[in-house]
């Protein structure tokens, strides 16, 4: 049997290949055609029953068996499952939007929700008819027949495109290296981070130290190395990556003991080219659907009610943010000067003279920390505080992997197993970049009884160096917190049909709310303390040292809440305001948002854009303000729990976690998100508690 047409348990990773996929997805098509064909028929009520429920059974196995293909894609990206991916990418995609502008089904959606059935049914199914009725007018329904198959080849296309974006970027990425043989260029790097680099080029017989530009490796050298011109060739390389720039330009390296990987430039990973067709098919769709721009097309599903709203809401945050950032960059100025020399400050210079600057101001490093946060202690403190949260059990599982580092857990609650999920922390030269997390099995009620949620929980974290096992700096234990608040939103779900289920149904600029939500556990002293042990000493962390990392909490706050309003703003104005026929290029428009909001402007060589996957592969497409949308409404969550510990004593208040978990998590989608905001909360959300927590309540 088709090991990915075996939907009997979890995945079987220890089988799937990738000449599985296309006869396991050209079947599982076909068998959904034939079902839509049969459910389509004007002699078939539009029922529930008859109708809603077996369409979204047939389409969860398709949904499930493409869905292990695209996570394979994305965490072992070798040719073989590269191949396979996108050559079932469009067979996929033509079906999903052949089943948008069916007009039979849509006909039928809409004489369920005319029926007298349609108050019968409970409020997750009613939001589902709705959704549902909403989708297909996206999705081209009703458009004229003739324009149809445009429109489809469109989202072909787009899908094509995206996938490509991300190969590239991943290519661009790893065929960069930097070689340092002498030592003493290594002046300030951490230890363990240059033991990874000489057992990296240790892998390919070479002498010396191998540092690229995956995270573990680019960070800490952007961060930490004295050695300027090492620190300019590494951003000069990641700050190009796939542009039309390549590696051609700088092949020599960092000069004196450092030299680039010889290899062909990396010009044809350019995603400029991509880049202009996806804005130009995004734009298209927006015409074609009767929108102004793409903008107002995204919005439709969202909580926000427009462009403008959205654009009102980030300058509105930036200008509160402002003079924080402008007081940020005049005193990095002010020290790089007076203590390093640095009379003009470039971009390859910020991380490093950051980290100075914060060392001498609070007298800690992050690398200092980080020793105090080996993987193990990690996991058993998160672990503990999801546990104190919801009252639940978080246990070592079995399961067939796609990589001997990857674990998995299982979750019990009152006895009962209510979710499962892989953890695969390390980052490899196969797998995309960033942190995220997706679903795998999502909960529904079967004929069989309760389908139990599965998701994947992915970060690309150092690994272990040596026999010591692997240690996290708080930036990175803050990310896993962020990925498994997503993993709960969609584990501990109390809804039964799965459409809204989960993370499903889900507004996108509120999909954010339980992730960043979690983050702010890292900061509490009754949680951090709990999850430390230093990987040679074995002490926990010293509260004197604690106290330092919260004195610089909100260190450069200003700064990174522009950037994030940069980006934000920059994929809304994309969206809603540029041209892609027009004489203005992306490039000069970002140019334009910069002015209006950075403190900081990198070189004019810079190709942000090229790399910008979260809204050209990502789904973010004038979705980007969601982080800042959402961190409103989950710091207003958060102080809940500062509220709770009031009474009882701990921030990891059950009473309240109880209530997050019964009016956030478990709820889903099946109610639109600032209901389950107002639920818990008891009012509208409050822009203060993000200020407070970022201390920009006012400048000094």
């Amino acid at each position: 049997m088709n090991p990915l047409l075996d939907f009997s348990g979890l995945p079987r990773f220890d089988a799937i290949q990738p000449e599985h996929v296309a006869p396991a997805i050209m079947q599982l098509v076909a068998v959904n055609r034939a079902l839509v064909e049969r459910l389509a028929d004007p002699a078939k009520p539009a029922s529930w029953a008859g109708f809603v429920a077996p369409l979204i059974d047939g389409g969860e196995q398709l949904s499930r068996a493409w869905g292990i293909v695209g996570h394979l894609h994305s965490v072992n990206d070798i040719p073989p499952w590269r191949e396979a991916y996108n050559a079932m990418l469009p067979e996929v995609t033509r079906f999903h939007s052949e089943l948008g502008q069916n007009l039979a089904l849509f006909a039928k959606f809409k004489a369920l929700r005319a029926s007298s059935e349609y108050a019968a049914l409970n409020p997750a199914q009613r939001r589902i008819v709705d959704n549902d009725i909403r989708d297909f007018r996206l999705s081209g329904a009703e458009l004229a027949e003739a324009d149809k198959p445009r429109f489809q080849a469109i989202q072909e296309e787009l899908a094509a495109l995206g996938a490509k974006f991300s190969e590239n970027l991943l290519d661009a990425t790893n065929a960069y290296a930097e070689y340092v043989t002498e030592e003493d260029l290594l002046a300030g790097i951490p230890a363990d981070v240059c033991q990874a680099a000489r057992a990296a080029a240790q892998k390919e017989n070479k002498a010396g130290w191998k540092f690229t530009l995956h995270a573990p490796s680019y960070g800490p050298v952007m961060q930490y190395a004295d050695h300027r011109p090492l620190r300019a060739s590494m951003y000069r390389a990641y700050a190009t990556r796939a542009s039309e720039q390549g590696k051609a330009d700088y092949p020599q390296g960092a000069g004196r003991g450092c030299k680039a990987a010889e290899a062909a430039t990396t010009t044809h990973f350019d995603n400029s080219p991509l880049i202009v067709q996806i804005l130009k098919l995004h734009a298209e769709e927006a015409r074609m659907l009767g929108y102004a721009n793409y903008a107002e097309v995204s919005l439709v599903p969202k909580m926000a009610e427009s462009p403008q709203k959205v654009a009102e809401f980030l300058r509105e945050i930036a200008a509160k943010a402002r003079p924080f950032a402008e007081r940020d960059v005049a005193q990095l100025n002010e020290f790089a000067e007076r203590e390093m020399g640095l009379k003009t400050m470039e971009s390859w210079d910020l991380a490093w003279a950051s980290e100075k600057l914060k060392q001498a101001r609070f007298s800690f490093s992050d690398e200092e920390v980080k020793h105090y946060l080996p993987e193990p202690q990690v996991l058993q403190g998160l672990f503990s505080v999801i546990e104190k949260l919801f009252g639940v059990a978080l246990e070592p599982d079995s399961a067939p992997v796609w990589h001997p580092d990857v674990r998995f857990f299982r979750i019990v609650r009152n006895g009962q197993l209510i979710g499962q999920f892989y953890l695969d922390l390390y980052a490899r030269d196969e797998k995309r970049g960033g942190a995220w997390m997706d679903e795998a099995i999502t909960r529904r009620r079967i004929a069989a009884g309760m389908q139990t949620p599965v998701a994947y929980l992915n970060c690309n974290f150092p690994g272990p160096v040596g026999n010591k096992p692997a240690c996290f700096t708080h930036d990175e234990v803050i990310t896993l917190f962020h990925e498994c608040g997503h993993g709960l939103h969609h584990l501990l779900s109390q809804v039964e049909e799965l459409p809204v289920s989960g993370i499903h149904g889900v507004e996108w600029d509120a999909v954010e709310l339980p992730s960043q939500f979690m983050e702010n556990f890292c900061w509490e002293w009754e949680v951090l303390s709990g999850m430390t042990h230093h990987v040679d000493s074995g002490e926990t962390l010293p509260r004197a040292l604690y106290d330092k990392m919260l004195a610089a909490k909100n260190f450069q706050s200003g700064m990174a809440t522009l950037r994030q309003i940069e980006f934000a703003l920059f994929d809304l104005r994309l969206h809603s305001e540029y041209d892609p026929h027009g004489r203005q290029s992306v490039l000069e428009l970002l140019d334009e948002v910069r002015r209006e909001v950075a403190v900081i402007v990198p070189p004019p060589w810079q190709r942000f854009p090229q790399s910008f996957s979260h809204i050209f592969a990502g789904g973010y497409s004038a979705g980007y303000y969601s982080y800042k949308w959402a961190e409103v409404l989950s710091a207003d969550a958060y102080e809940a729990f500062e509220e709770g510990s009031q009474r009882s004593g701990s921030v990891l208040d059950a009473a309240t976690g109880e209530k997050f978990w019964r009016e956030i998590l478990a709820v889903g989608g099946s109610r639109p998100a600032l209901d389950s905001f107002r639920a818990f909360r008891g009012r509208e959300p409050r822009v203060d508690a993000l200020l407070r927590h970022n201390g920009m309540i006012s400048a000094q």
